[in-house]
Order: C-alpha cells, then structure tokens, then sequence
C-alpha cells in the first residue's frame, strides 16, 4: 500500500502539472470585456489537483494517511479480479466508439455491467441501457449541439438531426 500511495500520488502530480501546461496554451486568466479565458477552468483545477498531490505527499511523508502506514498488498485476487471485470469492458466499449459510436457502445457496457455483473433484472437493465443513450443524445445532440462521436453508424441519425435541427 505505501508503494502503490506514492506511484499514485506522483502520477497524479505529473499529469496535473501536464494539464496545467496545456492549459497554459490558452489564456488562463481574465481576458478583458469577455471573462475567463479558455485555458482557466482546466489550468485552475489542474492546479488544485497538483495541490492536493503535494499535500498527499506530505501526508504519505509524515506516514498520517492510513495506506502510508499499511504493509497490505494493493490488491489481493479478489480485488484485482473485481478491477479486471469492470475495466476489460470498459477498455473494450470505450475502443468501439470509433467503429459503432457512443449511443450504441456504452448501451453494450451497460448491459453487461447492469445485467452480468449487478445482476439487475432484465426490464431495469434495457429501461437504463436503452434510455440513457436517448436521453443523452437529445441532451448533447440536439439540445447543446454538441455532437458525440457515432462511428460508422452515423447516417443512422441523420432522420433525426432533419426532424429536430
């Protein structure tokens, strides 16, 4: 556990000085008659992050954080078997997103982790996997025109985007 505390810390740390550089692209302060730059929001919680990055390793220093102290593994069998079920999908639906989309790749992930994994009934399972991905896309789409990745299925929308746009 102190070993998997301090790897975690210093990874943390790392990419949230990355952020805060990337953000720095951007104008992070307030830019005159328009308000916060681009770069604020992610610069500006980026740094909070690298803050709480730096206190956790003072934390784990002084051996006052509860891993700090523990000789434990990180993860047993059964932790690590849990990890492995939930993020082998995972990897897997966010890797369909490019071939079938966002509507119908976090649907598959979500059957299978409703259904397969929470043992959840099936007319809950298929309410949530059918209607999350409808509500998000009126809300996105539609709504915010934000338009979310569709892979190859993306005619299939385009009734949609005549009926509502």
């Amino acid at each position: 556990m102190k070993r998997a505390e301090l790897v975690m810390i210093l990874l943390m740390a790392a990419f949230s000085a990355y952020l805060m550089w990337k953000s720095a692209e951007l104008p992070v302060g307030w830019v005159e008659n328009e308000g916060p730059g681009g770069g604020a929001w992610p610069f500006w919680l980026a740094g909070i992050m690298l803050g709480t990055s730096v206190w956790s390793l003072v934390r784990w220093s002084r051996g006052i954080s509860l891993p700090s102290q523990s000789d434990q593994p990180f993860m047993d069998e059964f932790a690590l078997s849990s990890f492995l079920k939930v993020a082998v999908p995972l990897g897997i639906a966010l890797g369909l997103i490019h071939f079938i989309g966002i509507y119908f790749s976090i649907p598959i992930f979500m059957i299978y982790y409703m259904r397969f994994l929470g043992k959840h009934t099936w007319p809950l399972t298929l309410s949530i996997s059918i209607g999350t991905p409808i509500v998000t896309f009126f809300f996105f789409d539609i709504a915010l025109r934000i338009v979310l990745p569709k892979g190859y299925t993306e005619p299939l929308f385009y009734p949609l985007y005549d009926m509502f746009l």
